[in-house]
């Protein structure tokens, strides 16, 4: 093997993202904090185990649901502000609840009430942290290892289900709850640490800085909207968590129900998920390799229904061990496939928000079934229940021939600042508009069927940048000439689109329309201001006014 080969092996391997310095550090630091969240979670579902079963369940609701209803403000601090300084404040706040659970717990007033409201607030600062957390992701490593920086997420995660769940059942029995309640706010100095030593690399300033929230939000959501591979992502992902999510709820019931294990024992089960996982790891890009994205999500789903039913039907603790074993590579393949594909898929200017969304659909799945699977357990039992979600997640399985995620060949977010300043007689304020921009081309007849078709992926990306509309038109009286229109709310959304929101896919899209373009034409751009919002440009001694109808320039692109 040569060097070159060699080279790539390594730079192809499961751990590669390990020898990034940061990325490693904060690797190790969030294991030791996902002990932690594993040994509370166990300590808070025990202390509930006793009660029915959609008061158990709860506890991945309170979890879970901060996200659904934090995500998107969150996205936008993650692009709005230094993304280090928004996860050190979340590492601070997690801190100091986790400190307050302890003590509580210490002095016995912890009753269910309090625990699932100390638990929402853990979620609240998790959902501060999530989407800055993925969004530093490619500052930390090279877009071509995003999948194994994912993967290692989620071995991450599960190396911390394979020991926290054990230890924490362990501590619990031997000790009480409070003590893994300690450990778990100790555990949030780790990546604290790191993060106060880090400094983000020179040239990344916030996107979204100077924007208001609500504008934020609706520039993040707008993208999604538009952004087709974006959306199959969120699909897939719907399609997923219901069913998987029926494993994480009831599972606590079947230990002590099923099984008629302890804390322990629980323990146990959720080590056994966890050390399935951390050893799929070591398979994953070969797995990846032979089935493809698509291929690793229809076997994932399928391997956690043979799961579930297996739950579903036996009372042997050795089966039950031995059918989760395999469902820790099905949930890191599935997982770290889902993560990778929307991040490659997000430029930097609104990745956060895109992620935010992302983390909604996902936390918001198991937020929203938990309680339903502990309403159907107390109603028609854990049977029926478990293989609900088994039937769900063969229907998951079998759709993605139907809904498939789209290819990232050729794909490329990285920022493209390809347009011109426009050059007006005046200068508008960031919050002029809305600003009506129109595009004429000339196009030869030959050709008019082909342009309007490329055009369909222009007309995406205005939108996904900022236009409110978007519209196609042929003249009449001169079918050669077509003229493009769109609006956009305010000369500063205006602006990001030229300077931080186009990328080169962008550009390439604008490229292969104009190449259909009657030679030695150009297309001519045009920025409109609103008339009605009060007076017109009126030139001055020095032919500058403070308000234009339009400016007209002859461009080979929009300005």
């Amino acid at each position: 093997m040569d060097e070159a080969a060699v080279v790539k092996q390594a730079r192809d391997s499961a751990w590669a993202p390990l020898a990034a310095r940061v990325f490693r550090a904060l690797w190790i630091a969030q294991l030791v904090s996902n002990t932690g969240s594993w040994m509370q979670t166990v300590g808070a579902q025990w202390l509930l185990v006793g009660h029915d079963a959609a008061l158990v369940t709860l506890v991945q609701t309170a979890s879970s649901l901060p996200v659904v209803l934090l995500a998107l403000p969150s996205g936008v601090l993650a692009d709005r502000h230094d993304r280090r300084k928004v996860l050190l404040a979340a590492q601070f706040a997690m801190l100091a609840v986790s400190a307050a659970l302890t003590v509580l717990a210490f002095r016995g007033a912890l009753s269910p009430g309090l625990l699932l409201g100390l638990t929402f607030l853990l979620g609240c600062g998790t959902a501060l942290m999530g989407p800055a957390w993925q969004a530093i992701q490619p500052d930390l490593v090279e877009r071509e290892q995003l999948g194994q920086a994912a993967a290692l997420g989620a071995v991450n995660m599960n190396l911390a289900r394979a020991v926290g769940p054990a230890l924490g059942g362990a501590v619990v029995a031997a000790a009480g709850a409070g003590w893994v309640f300690a450990f778990n706010a100790l555990s949030y100095l780790g990546i604290s640490g790191v993060l106060l030593l880090w400094r983000r690399p020179a040239g990344h300033e916030p996107a979204a800085r100077g924007e208001g929230l609500f504008a934020a939000v609706q520039a993040g959501r707008r993208y999604v909207w538009h952004a087709p591979g974006v959306r199959r992502v969120l699909l897939r992902t719907v399609l997923f968590i219901p069913g998987g999510a029926a494993l994480w709820s009831l599972l606590p019931l079947v230990a002590s129900r099923s099984l008629g294990l302890g804390s322990g024992g629980y323990g146990l089960l959720l080590g056994v998920v966890g050390a399935g996982a951390v050893g799929g790891a070591f398979a994953l890009p070969v797995i990846r390799r032979r089935l493809g994205a698509n291929g690793t999500l229809a076997a994932g789903a399928a391997v956690f229904a043979v799961t579930l039913v297996v739950l579903a039907t036996t009372r042997l603790p050795w089966l039950a061990v031995a059918a989760l074993l395999p469902a820790g590579p099905a949930w890191i393949g599935v997982l770290s496939t889902l993560n990778a594909a929307v991040q490659q898929r997000l430029p930097g200017w609104v990745r956060g928000r895109g992620l935010a969304i992302y983390l909604v659909v996902f936390q918001g799945g198991q937020a929203l079934t938990a309680p339903v699977w502990g309403a159907l357990a107390d109603a028609l039992g854990l049977t029926v229940s478990l293989l609900t979600g088994a039937g769900l997640l063969v229907a998951g399985a079998l759709s993605v021939r139907r809904w498939p995620l789209h290819s990232v060949d050729g794909l490329d977010p990285s920022p493209s600042d390809h347009w011109p300043v426009p050059p007006l007689v005046f200068e508008p304020g960031p919050a002029d508009g809305p600003v009506l921009v129109s595009v004429t081309y000339r196009v030869a007849r030959e050709n008019w069927g082909a342009f309007s078709d490329r055009m369909r992926q222009v007309a995406r990306s205005r939108r996904r940048t900022g236009a409110l509309t978007w519209g196609l038109y042929q003249d009449g009286a001169d079918p050669d000439r077509f003229v493009e229109n769109y609006l956009v709310a305010s000369w500063s959304e205006h602006l990001a689109q030229h300077h931080s929101r186009l990328t080169a896919n962008d550009r390439r899209f604008e490229e292969r329309a104009r190449a259909l373009l009657v030679a030695g034409t150009a297309p001519e751009v045009t920025h409109a201001f609103d008339a009605t919002a009060g007076s017109v440009a009126v030139a001055g001694e020095h032919g500058a006014g403070h308000r234009a109808r339009g400016s007209t320039r002859p461009s080979g692109r929009p300005a």
